[in-house]
């Protein structure tokens, strides 16, 4: 066996007299705080504070928590008085800083995602959504998730652990009735008949296959609508589905009533069965203003020569949403002369359409993606050859350059023939109770005029 050098330790002995004993107690500490730091937090982030939802994976062993139940006064019947919690999940929290701002520490989150897998629902929190907490003797005794007014699940301490319970609350449904008739815009009449500003954009959808919103509306042009709202103990939530609404635009009324067929699809047909939904959409990008039309013998703004126009342009802020006209295959997704950030898609054999001076791509948009009507496929912006922020968008069909405008557009499905009865039972009251509701306001209308003319 070998001998202990001492001659080193004394050596060492000799060196430590020469520092002062509070530099030796910092660095102890802080040589403790690092080892215990490292034992304790996880290699990879956990919680991403810069995002809008929370996404937890955790491996929890059962070392981070005391399974010993034997020293606990009781799991269900706490000693000390219920104390209740309530927090509003806020942009960039974590679910383990709501566990914190509540006064409880990390490892009851642990205890309480580890006893159940279903608590695995927490792991995606959006801001509004509430929790709220109740704890006794410092520990979490229940906790109840709330994404909304309607749906909730509770975690609650038993002896193994949590359980889950989950609530769905049936909100009342009434029927309401609003018209309008546009003197400067869709909005703002809209607005002014108390119709939200959500509504107005459903309304929009429907009858955005035979209405250009940006180019068709004039004064006087009218519509009502007849819609489901919601409400919880007197309370309004929101509004439901649109079920029957009526257009007029230019002179031409348009009427839509919705239908949810023998699969539980709903969709918005003519009183005739009609499907209001037309293979493309007439206009791809929302309440955006025509700065420039369809002319093939335009002076180009840029180049200043006589250089054809093949499409409309629609004016629209830097970043404002652009959805594919129709259901279709990306052909291209790239960078296109002068058309800077373009976007072609291939609908079918027989169409094509083409969006260019985009500020950025969809996500997930690129060549051989197949994309849905409706879906977003980029961004306003000013690429390529543009004076100002807009979308140019052309239309083909065979080949052929043609008016996106005033191009007729094909149908969809419409109702099938087996269900025409049930089409018909479904929606002739509808369309009629719509009706009536607009003979309600005449009456009403000519009544009051007729007593103030009186006096």
């Amino acid at each position: 066996m070998k001998g202990i050098d001492f001659t080193k330790f004394f050596k060492a002995k000799k060196l430590v007299k020469h520092f002062p004993k509070s530099h030796f107690i910092s660095i102890s500490g802080l040589g403790i705080t690092l080892l215990l730091f490292s034992t304790i937090t996880p290699s990879n982030e956990t919680y991403n504070n810069t995002r809008q939802s929370v996404a937890l994976t955790l491996e929890i062993t059962n070392s981070f928590i005391n399974t010993d139940k034997s020293s606990d006064r009781s799991l269900t019947s706490p000693s000390q008085p219920i104390e209740e919690h309530t927090e509003i999940v806020r942009p960039g929290d974590s679910l383990s800083t709501l566990f914190q701002r509540a006064g409880l520490s990390d490892s009851g989150l642990f205890e309480l995602m580890n006893s159940n897998p279903a608590a695995k629902k927490l792991a995606r929190l959006y801001p509004g959504q509430k929790l709220q907490f109740e704890i006794a003797d410092n520990r979490l005794m229940k906790l109840s998730h709330h994404k909304d007014n309607l749906n909730s699940i509770d975690f609650i301490r038993s002896e193994n652990g949590f359980t889950e319970q989950v609530n769905q609350l049936k909100p009342d449904i009434h029927v309401a009735y609003r018209e309008a008739t546009i003197i400067d815009s869709l909005f703002l009449a809209g607005t002014d008949a108390g119709i939200e500003e959500s509504l107005i954009m459903e309304i929009a959808n429907i009858f955005g296959w035979d209405i250009d919103f940006a180019l068709d509306i004039r004064a006087n042009d009218s519509f009502r609508v007849l819609y489901e709202e919601k409400f919880l103990n007197g309370e309004k939530l929101g509004n439901g589905s649109i079920l029957a609404a009526e257009f007029t635009n230019q002179g031409k009324t348009f009427q839509a009533v919705r239908y949810t067929d023998n699969k539980g699809v709903s969709n918005y047909f003519t009183p005739e069965g009609n499907s209001m939904r037309k293979a493309f959409l007439r206009t791809p990008v929302d309440f955006a203003r025509i700065s420039s039309h369809f002319n093939l013998k335009r002076r180009h703004p840029i180049l200043n020569r006589i250089r054809a126009h093949k499409g409309t342009d629609y004016a629209a802020p830097t970043g404002t949403p652009i959805k594919a006209a129709g259901d279709g295959k990306v052909i291209l997704a790239g960078t296109k002369g002068g058309y800077g950030r373009t976007v072609i898609i291939q609908h079918g054999q027989t169409y094509r359409t083409l969006y260019a001076h985009m500020s950025k791509y969809g996500r997930g948009i690129r060549s051989g993606k197949r994309v849905k009507q409706g879906q977003i496929i980029g961004y306003v912006g000013s690429s390529g050859l543009a004076t100002g922020p807009h979308l140019h968008y052309e239309f083909y069909v065979n080949g052929a350059v043609r008016n996106p405008v005033r191009v007729p557009l094909p149908k969809a499905n419409s109702v099938p023939r087996d269900e025409m009865a049930s089409f018909k039972e479904q929606t002739q009251s509808i369309v009629a109770k719509l009706q009536a509701y607009d003979q309600l306001i005449q009456v009403a209308t000519n009544d009051h005029s007729e007593s103030t003319s009186a006096q």
